[in-house]
């Protein structure tokens, strides 16, 4: 299919991820919860994401919107409270380019793949190779988005912090150009190595199942080829991949939202400092802090993006 491939997938990633940003916003919001306490010396030692310089003033819990323990919906009525309906969009700059940049390269990649690996008879190929596929495509386009997706994290959790610590980005150019000349370009692949581990086990997972299980559907007869089969496949495979992903999420979200000061070491040294302090303060289960957001924004997720998908497909079908 070639480049035609890369073209449906990355309309159909684009529309995907900015019809549920709100949600994405929500998820980053609610993992990143837990990272301050009312005591300086717990904040640096337990959550050095938020420690701060000495003469500054003490992040305190009243000061981040969102408390440990409350859910999706209380947290999205929180934002529009205190920030507005419009910052439930915040970073959806950031969404779009990484949309165009990781999924449209994931996807044409799986398709390439899917095309030379699948049985020439029934079109189909085995699990083991679905896998593998999404492995490799997913670990390309991961690399290949990681600036806009470091973009995206910061954007989304900006509002959750005191006026004076925010970095107000007007944009995901001005945040990429802004973390370039005051950061170094090293930071655009900050926590990279999590985003290619995440970005493999979600392509891996969700592409994978999403194909699985609609030829289990067709095969068995169950429903025809058409909305329903789309609908039920992709919220499955939304499922599967919001598991699989979850973990790895929570750390990368972490790592690319940690403020770097000239002068003082990182807060996390990497994504295995960041996992063991994060579990050592908050306990195993923080790695699936944010899981209903994350169900709730991956179900809808991959529904839309592969029932477009399957819609582009038809329209460009005789392309």
């Amino acid at each position: 299919m070639g480049v035609k491939g890369f073209v449906e997938g990355g309309i159909a990633s684009v529309v995907a991820g900015c019809s549920t940003h709100p949600l994405d916003l929500i998820k980053v919001r609610m993992q990143l919860q837990g990272e301050s306490l009312p005591n300086p010396q717990q904040i640096h030692n337990l959550r050095p994401a938020f420690a701060l310089n000495s003469g500054a003033a003490v992040v305190h819990p009243s000061s981040i919107h969102v408390a440990p323990g409350v859910g999706p919906i209380s947290v999205g009525m929180r934002i529009v409270q205190a920030e507005g309906v419009a910052a439930l969009f915040s970073g959806v700059s950031a969404t779009v380019l990484r949309q165009t940049l990781y999924s449209t390269t994931r996807m044409g990649l799986y398709d390439v793949l899917k095309q030379k690996w699948a049985n020439p008879e029934t079109g189909n190929m085995p699990l083991a190779r679905k896998i593998a596929a999404g492995l490799i495509a997913g670990g390309i386009g991961a690399a290949v988005g990681n600036p806009a997706d470091v973009a995206m994290v910061r954007m989304q959790a900006d509002g959750r912090l005191p006026a004076a610590q925010r970095r107000n980005y007007k944009g995901v150019v001005d945040a990429i150009t802004r973390m370039s000349k005051q950061e170094g370009i090293a930071s655009l692949w900050r926590g990279s190595s999590l985003t290619v581990n995440r970005a493999m086990i979600v392509t891996a997972s969700q592409l994978a199942s999403y194909d699985q299980i609609k030829e289990a559907i067709l095969e068995n007869g169950m429903m025809r080829d058409g909305l329903g089969t789309h609908v039920t496949a992709s919220f499955a495979a939304g499922f599967v991949a919001a598991v699989a992903s979850n973990p790895v999420d929570v750390i990368k979200t972490r790592v690319m939202n940690m403020k770097v000061e000239a002068g003082r070491a990182p807060p996390y040294s990497g994504a295995i400092d960041c996992a063991l302090k994060t579990v050592k303060a908050e306990g195993v289960m923080s790695l699936y802090k944010g899981f209903i957001p994350t169900i709730s924004r991956q179900g809808p997720f991959t529904v839309v993006l592969f029932v477009t998908l399957e819609q582009v497909r038809k329209l460009f079908k005789d392309f």
